[in-house]
């Protein structure tokens, strides 16, 4: 822990300026092992992600050789398998939404129960009334999640280092669904991928090319800022077992959109921008033509000026890949398509209808 204190820990609060990571939130009762803090001070949780692999069929007593080759034979049969997950995590979904509706008035608002005063502790726990935070697990409380540790294999599980809540121009130290929209998509057309050159853009923790690195030859994790580059190379670090089958190699480097004309988060219309504009510059100055893969979250907001639920950001980003697509500079032909994302499920997490996948295939002309 090293200079953790245990008085520091229980005062960690979440400030009403700080973003809460989405898939902590839907996963309210998992535990995450503090590890320390940052260098600006932010906690940091390590927490372990299950790949959802066949359960029937079992690869954790399977050398790292044999476990890739049942993994291999998974995919081929992979409609059953995708079926299987995707109504198992249905299923799981409807469960935690059940009673959902009783909570709602006439108008479809949400009416929240809150607990009287006089209530005492032992009466509060009769309430039927979920916890809206995960467990925290601090210094000398391992063995609980040592026990989860051990029911995972080595094959089936990605460990990360993230931050759960952080002021807007640290969201990329949390973990976001559209990296596992993208990581799903990696593992289900494998093939694909096989012994590539991936550059990933905004990689964030590195969940996606950690998955990626289990496929390509070589993946190059890029994003900005000393810590969060920092706390890739230790997720890499963490994970460098899943790499080891396929001989799959990570570098994390530094990419910066805004620098020498090459804000905050993917939601800032200057960085959309800066996005785009680095995609053309990279695509034109490869040598071949290449194909590109955005994972998006639709983020909808109440705004005062329009009165209504807008995702103005959004639509920026559209109306900013309409004009690529659209570009005529005779050096570089963009075709965009979107990508249904109804393919399997191999991370548990919320595949929510904001969640978007599009694929441009850049062409070099001259």
């Amino acid at each position: 822990m090293g200079d953790v204190t245990e008085k520091e820990m229980d005062n960690l609060t979440f400030k009403s300026d700080t973003v809460l990571s989405d898939v902590h939130v839907h996963c309210p009762n998992k535990r995450h092992l503090m590890v320390r803090l940052n260098a600006v001070g932010q906690p940091v949780f390590l927490s372990y992600f299950k790949l959802l692999w066949n359960t029937d069929n079992p690869v954790s007593e399977k050398s790292g050789r044999e476990a890739t080759a049942e993994r291999e034979h998974q995919y081929s049969s992979g409609d059953e398998l995708c079926d299987k997950d995707r109504n198992n995590l249905k299923n799981e979904r409807e469960s935690n939404t059940e009673g959902l509706e009783a909570l709602l008035d006439d108008d479809g608002d949400l009416e929240v129960v809150r607990r009287p005063r006089s209530t005492s502790d032992l009466e509060a726990e009769d309430l039927s009334r979920d916890r809206a935070y995960p467990v925290i697990l601090m210094k000398g409380k391992e063995d609980a999640f040592e026990d989860e540790e051990q029911e995972c294999t080595c094959t089936d599980v990605v460990k990360i280092e993230h931050t759960m809540a952080t002021p807007l121009e640290d969201v990329g130290k949390q973990v976001w669904r559209a990296a596992f929209l993208l990581a799903d998509y990696v593992l289900f057309k494998r093939d694909m991928f096989r012994c590539c050159t991936v550059l990933e853009l905004g990689a964030g923790t590195g969940v996606t090319s950690i998955i990626m690195g289990t496929v390509a030859s070589r993946v190059y994790c890029t994003d900005v800022g000393d810590d969060l580059l920092a706390m890739c190379e230790q997720n890499v670090s963490l994970n460098k077992h899943l790499m080891e089958p396929g001989g799959g190699e990570i570098k994390v480097k530094e990419l910066d959109w805004l620098k020498d004309e090459f804000c905050t988060v993917f939601y800032d219309d200057d960085l959309t921008d800066a996005l785009f504009r680095t995609l053309y510059r990279i695509t034109h100055n490869l040598k071949n033509s290449c194909t590109v893969f955005l994972a998006i979250e639709k983020r909808l907001n109440f705004t005062l000026r329009h009165m209504d639920i807008t995702c103005e950001a959004y639509s920026h980003f559209r109306n900013t890949l309409n004009d690529l697509e659209n570009l005529q500079d005779g050096k570089m032909k963009y075709t965009v398509e979107p990508i249904k994302p109804d393919f399997c499920q191999f991370l548990s997490y919320e595949r929510i209808e904001q969640l978007e996948l599009w694929k441009i295939i850049a062409d070099k002309l001259t």
